[in-house]
């Protein structure tokens, strides 16, 4: 897993590398499943934009990651029952937007089509 550590989406998971990112290995898929999960929790709910450093491009440091990061998989391991609902929740709605934004990028092309026909005539 890559977490992007530049900009102002710092803390960004991902399964596939990027430039600019830390890189987090795991022994199994289940362990890199519930870290990417969580990742992405701290990520959306803007968590490191309080460690971030630097003036013109932000940046988060290795050791506010760890730190932070540390701390949070330690709340999680007390609540993994909550975790994995929540997860769950996550990946449905993540489903869901990708469903919504496939039907916009129809509806787009749809117009694109109807309009293209008023400047072919």
């Amino acid at each position: 897993m890559f977490i992007l550590n530049k900009g102002m989406t710092s803390g960004k998971p991902q399964k596939e590398p990027f430039a600019n990112s830390f890189v987090i290995q795991f022994l199994n898929d289940e362990d890199a499943e519930t870290v990417y999960w969580l990742a992405y929790s701290l990520w959306k709910s803007k968590f490191w934009h309080q460690s971030l450093c630097g003036s013109v491009i932000p940046f988060l440091l290795i050791y506010d990651f760890k730190k932070g990061f540390s701390t949070k998989a330690d709340e999680i391991t007390h609540e993994h029952e909550l975790h994995k609902k929540q997860v769950q929740a996550l990946r449905l709605l993540e489903q869901k937007e990708e469903e919504f934004h496939q039907n916009i990028n129809l509806i787009n092309e749809m117009r694109r089509v109807i309009l293209s026909r008023y400047c072919s005539k």
